[in-house]
């Protein structure tokens, strides 16, 4: 029996990660989410059924998912104290979890970064124990998402703004200063992830989504709340800072679909991108939504609020000379999925 273990499964990438594998594949998926940001699985799953053992949750009539509720390092701290802690307490028949999805960290959009970073830094002790686990469990494969936040602030701003490749962080060279605590806990997750390949033999890999979104992201993130209210055909369109500050939008169909490529064919710990290589501007994003909701409205610059760094987009060359990958999904037809979700939610 293949059993896939997926840390932060009820989060916006988790979740989509997990209705993949169980489309995709005939495996059984053990989710771990503390349902701080996450959704629980009723909320999006279909024909959704479950039975209890003891405190987990067996999902559905074929039984193929698992939902452990509880913060993932007392999950982790379970299996240091006892390696076979999941086998023996819940009577389950594996060896070891196969591909392992890693999720779970304390995110919120620009409000909680800014906001709340030294909750953010708690990340580093959600990492610390992960990558400790996997050198003892010993997976088949694993899943680090970094994040395009590890760049250097100074690639990103007015003066100095470029289309960021994979080289521009380099552990043996100038690393710059990612954003805030978040960027640098991905920063450091990327380094124990080459450790990991390197001293331990994991077969893991990294990816630096940029900005990641789809149509059942919380509106706590810019592009769904900005389609809530073009769908709501808000007037004044209210945006944070001036608007004018841009980043590479791609649609999580598109992220999962370059993770099944990696994962198949690296294992040494690097990082990739995965982007569309091209800068929108919140306010061409609002042009966007507003056009689809069929009205022309009066913008009104929030300055005060937290806006992050002023461009932010990937340089797609590598991935897509090395993996041949590009996205599949236009901003266009992307955008128009999450205007369409935001009406049913009016």
């Amino acid at each position: 029996m293949k059993i896939h273990l997926v840390s932060g499964g009820c989060g916006f990438v988790g979740r989509n990660m997990v209705k993949r594998l169980l489309k995709t594949t005939n495996d059984k998926v053990f989710v771990v989410d503390d349902l701080s940001i996450g959704r629980h699985p009723k909320e999006w799953l279909d024909n959704y059924t479950s039975k209890p053992l003891k405190d987990l949750e067996v999902i559905g009539e074929d039984e193929r998912l698992y939902f452990w509720k509880g913060d993932f390092r007392n999950f982790l701290f379970y299996q240091r104290e006892n390696p076979r802690y999941v086998q023996e307490k819940y009577g389950l028949d594996f060896d070891h979890f196969n591909d392992v999805f890693h999720f779970a960290a304390i995110v919120g959009g620009r409000m909680k970064i800014d906001g709340d970073p030294m909750m953010v830094g708690l990340d580093l002790s959600i990492d610390a124990e992960f990558f400790y686990w996997i050198t003892r469990h010993k997976p088949d494969r694993v899943l680090y998402p970094s994040s395009s936040a590890a760049y250097p602030t100074s690639l990103q701003n007015v003066e100095g703004a470029l289309a960021l490749k994979e080289s521009d962080i380099d552990f043996n060279g100038n690393l710059g200063t990612p954003d805030m605590t978040y960027g640098w806990t991905k920063l450091t997750g990327e380094f124990l992830a080459q450790i990991a390949a390197k001293h331990y033999g994991i077969s893991i890999v990294c990816i630096r989504p940029f900005s990641g979104y789809g149509e059942d992201q919380e509106t706590s993130y810019p592009v769904p709340a900005i389609a809530l209210r073009a769908a709501k055909k808000e007037n004044p369109f209210e945006v944070w800072g001036s608007g004018k500050q841009g980043r590479d939008f791609v649609h999580i169909d598109d992220i999962l679909d370059f993770i099944e490529i990696l994962m198949d064919q690296v294992h040494d710990g690097s990082a990739y991108n995965i982007g569309s290589g091209k800068l929108t501007t919140f306010l061409e994003l609002i042009d966007v939504f507003t056009s689809f909701a069929g009205y022309k409205p009066t913008i009104k610059p929030l300055l005060d609020k937290p806006v992050g760094v002023q461009s932010r987009y990937g340089d797609p060359t590598l991935v897509k000379e090395k993996f041949g990958w590009t996205p599949k999904i236009s901003l266009e037809e992307g955008m128009r999925r999450v205007y369409e979700a935001a009406l049913k939610k009016l």
